[in-house]
């Protein structure tokens, strides 16, 4: 195989590219905020800026998932994680949005770290393809995040 063989290579995709990228521009902004108010409402406004920016769809689902977050957990921050409107505890990630339009998938995704208290015997789900928030979707989503910061 030559070292020039582009096809056979495996990298990141220009949409994981992109993440990283976004990733990089938050920590740099993040490290460059003033007082833990500021940073928090800073973060408030990037996460509600970025939503605004999604399509349709996707748009109405992150706001719905927005407000489901932050009524049922309170105690979680929302911040821009990797691009996407994410809500930490402590500064760190537990639960996530991704649009379907970010990565080219048929879904937006709502995800769980392992930070999350989810667990269910040796297997449980830690992401959940969202096609529509729907008021069955709506009620599982908040007893989903209320469960994860148990």
């Amino acid at each position: 195989m030559s070292s020039g063989d582009s096809s056979t290579h495996e990298g990141f995709t220009a949409e994981e590219r992109a993440a990283m990228k976004d990733h990089a521009k938050e920590l740099k902004k993040a490290t460059r905020r003033g007082s833990r108010a500021d940073k928090a409402a800073e973060a408030k406004r990037d996460v509600l800026a970025k939503i605004a920016e999604m399509q349709d769809s996707d748009r109405v689902m992150a706001e719905r998932v927005h407000a489901i977050v932050t009524a049922g957990a309170p105690e979680l921050a929302p911040k821009l994680w990797y691009g996407m409107p994410a809500y930490a505890l402590d500064d760190k990630v537990v639960c996530f949005f991704q649009s379907a339009a970010k990565f080219k998938a048929r879904y937006a995704t709502l995800g769980f770290s392992d930070l999350a208290k989810l667990d269910e015997g040796t297997m449980w789900p830690s992401a959940f393809a969202l096609t529509e928030v729907t008021d069955e979707a709506e009620a599982r989503i908040s007893a989903l995040v209320k469960q994860a910061v148990g």
